[in-house]
């Protein structure tokens, strides 16, 4: 009898150790990602270069 008392309790010990504290969880901050502001003319590049060129291709054609 005193064997089975001993293992109910080494077995009721073992699982609340396991258990763990009551403590708070820890949350992890959220990560944010902000997209970063170009230049007012950022997308007006390319389509500016491409006029330039097409005109000097039509001014030295002529």
């Amino acid at each position: 009898m005193k064997k089975l008392v001993l293992a109910a309790a080494l077995t009721f010990a073992a699982s609340a150790a396991v258990a763990g504290g009551m403590a708070e969880p820890v949350m992890e901050a959220p990560i944010i990602v902000e997209e970063s502001a170009g230049t007012s003319g950022g997308g007006l590049l390319v389509p500016l270069l491409l006029l330039v060129l097409v005109a000097g291709a039509v001014a030295a054609s002529n």
